[in-house]
């Protein structure tokens, strides 16, 4: 079998995306209130987890930390996209989190990029 666990942690942030066109309001500098879902997926280990929950956190809480309250921008060495910014998470989580399956990266209520694995 194969089990999938989420954490969900939220953080501010502004971040603009110049490389869009003159009158795009996203252009601008701009904030989010963002929530991130972790997921982390495989067998259960001999303790019934795929991943304990305080691992998790232990894990994602510094790496947010880095991004809470700043401009992405200074940052991310890409555009500040919420599918760019799930990748880059991808990646700084995966040392720490090795089954780490899927990042989920909510801007608004209604707006998610989702980055698998």
């Amino acid at each position: 079998m194969k089990f999938t666990v989420s954490k969900r942690f939220t953080f501010e942030a502004a971040h603009s995306l110049p490389q869009l066109p003159v009158g795009h309001k996203c252009r601008n500098l701009h904030g989010h209130s963002y929530v991130v879902e972790i997921h982390c997926s495989g067998p259960l280990d001999a303790r019934g987890f795929v991943v304990d929950y305080a691992e998790i956190s232990a894990a994602v809480r510094p790496v947010l930390d880095r991004l809470d309250h700043c401009n992405l921008n200074d940052i991310l060495p890409c555009p500040t996209t919420a599918e760019n910014l799930g990748a880059w998470l991808m990646a700084e989580l995966t040392p720490a989190l090795p089954t780490l399956s899927r990042v989920d990266v909510y801007e608004t209520a209604k707006a998610c990029a989702r980055v698998e694995r």
